[in-house]
Formats: structure tokens, C-alpha cells, sequence
């Protein structure tokens, strides 16, 4: 087992400071503004615990207790006409809370309406799993285990989805690094080569904001541009690169004109 290193400043470290810069939310409004909002939710106020409700955006959100998502739901599909589950996910507020938020976007195409059903869980809390009313929840209860590590009662087959298996640590929580962690940088490493090849392969880099000089067949050298094949190095090209630069980055490529036979100048990047 690898050694545990805390992640909790690992959002502080990107240099781009308004990475994680919140937005104002939109006005909320009374549910008594729509009446068709209005019904649906008092059909819902009269089985189960509604903790709040508001409209946003054109769409109700009504938060409720986790021990009755199942039957909100049950009660949405069969006697509200929202017959469609369109999206299922959860959000980290962990830091902020101590919680999950996790919301359930529904769609009654008889009524044209939308209403997003939210509820809060602790970490380490799992939530019933709604894939028995909607067969769309099957794989994104799957992708929110993959991704938060947020399990679903009941669910046919409770794993990874878009992760290795093996994975460790779930990555869109946000004490998860944003380029992966110690696991995350060797493990196709150890994976394939052994954990004995590691001094010799060196880890993954995941830095997408590098730029390496070799990519895309020696395409580009920051400073010493040259057209796609050539070598930056050499004598013989350092001229094309002083004219790429002059010219901006364009390179006047001799094309024919098929209709006047004559040689054009066609700039390409």
C-alpha cells in the first residue's frame, strides 16, 4: 500500500486563480407562480417530506430527504407524467458542508416541464439506486461511483465504469489532484513495464499545459517554428524558420490554378 499524502490544498496549487471563481446564483422564485408546478409539487408534499422548493430558470427544484428518492421518483413517473430520467450526477461539497449533493433531472414531455429533484448525503453515505424505474440510471449510478465514490443500494453491478477497475482514489472529487496523484502518474508504469522499470520510463506526464517540442512529428519549436517534417536543428532549415516568423506563421505554399493555369499563392498555417 502506497503512503496516504493529505490533498487537501492540492485546488490552491493551479496557477490559474479564477479556476474556481463561483458564480451568483439566478433569482428564485415561489412555486405559486406556475400552476403547473404548483400541483405537482403539493402531489408530492402529500407522501412525502419536501424540505424546500423553488423555480429556476423555468424549472422546480425540490429538495427532499434520501430515504425517499426512490418513491419521489416512483411517484414522478407514474401519476406527475415525468416519464424520463434525462440526468443524474452528484456534486462535492464537502469542504464546504461536509456533504454530496445529488440532484435527478426530470422531463414530462406531456407537460414540457423539467423539475430537479435534490437531496444531501454525508461521505460514506450510499443512496438508492433508481435503475429498476429508469434503465438510464444503470450507468450513471455507475459513473458517480466511478467518480465520487458514492454507492447505489440495489444496483445490478456496483463498478467502476470509466476507471480502471484497480483504480485508486475517485477523480472528480476536489481534494483529488487535478493532473492525478502518486497512483495516478505510475500506473500504467507498473501496469505493463513492473514498478523495476520506473527509474528507466520515468512517470506519466499529465501536465496538459506542456508543450513538448517532439509532438506532432516536430511540427512546432516555440521561437524556431519550421514546417511540419523539418528539423529545427539543422543548417539548412534555420532560414525557413527566421522567414516563418517574419511572415507571421504564414507559409505561401505554390498551388495551380486548374481554370487559368496560373501558379497562386495559397497561405497556410
Amino acid at each position: 500500500m502506497r503512503a496516504y499524502k493529505p490533498k487537501d490544498n492540492v485546488q490552491k496549487k493551479p496557477y490559474y486563480t479564477d479556476r474556481y471563481w463561483k458564480a451568483p446564483q439566478v433569482a428564485k422564485f415561489d412555486v405559486e407562480s406556475d400552476a403547473q408546478f404548483l400541483a405537482d409539487l403539493n402531489a408530492i408534499k402529500a407522501k412525502f417530506e419536501v424540505l424546500d422548493a423553488f423555480i429556476q430558470i423555468e424549472q422546480m427544484t425540490v429538495w427532499i430527504n434520501p430515504s425517499d428518492i426512490y418513491g419521489v421518483l416512483e411517484l414522478m413517473r407514474d401519476e406527475l407524467e415525468y416519464t424520463q430520467l434525462s440526468e443524474m450526477s452528484a456534486i462535492d461539497f464537502l469542504a464546504d458542508r461536509g456533504e454530496f449533493e445529488i440532484f435527478y433531472q426530470m422531463l414530462s414531455m406531456a407537460k414540457r416541464k423539467r423539475i430537479r429533484i435534490k437531496m444531501a448525503i454525508k461521505d460514506g453515505q450510499a443512496v438508492d439506486s433508481v435503475s429498476s424505474l429508469f434503465r438510464c440510471a444503470d450507468w450513471s449510478e455507475r459513473e458517480m461511483f466511478d467518480m465520487f465514490g458514492i454507492e447505489a443500494n440495489g444496483h445490478p453491478f456496483m463498478k467502476r465504469i470509466l476507471m480502471p477497475y484497480d483504480w485508486q482514489g475517485f477523480p472528480l472529487l476536489k481534494t483529488y489532484p487535478l493532473q492525478g496523484d502518486e497512483f495516478a502518474a505510475w500506473y500504467e508504469v507498473d501496469k505493463i513495464y513492473g514498478k523495476e522499470a520506473r527509474d528507466i520510463i520515468g512517470p506519466e506526464l499529465r501536465d496538459t499545459a506542456r508543450i513538448d517540442r517532439y509532438d506532432s512529428e516536430r511540427f512546432a519549436r516555440l521561437g524556431h517554428e519550421v514546417p511540419k517534417g523539418m528539423d529545427p536543428d539543422k543548417e539548412e532549415n534555420k532560414d525557413k524558420a527566421q522567414s516563418y516568423q517574419e511572415d507571421g506563421g504564414v507559409f505561401m505554399i505554390k498551388k495551380l490554378d486548374k481554370e487559368s493555369s496560373k501558379v497562386i499563392d495559397d497561405p497556410q498555417r
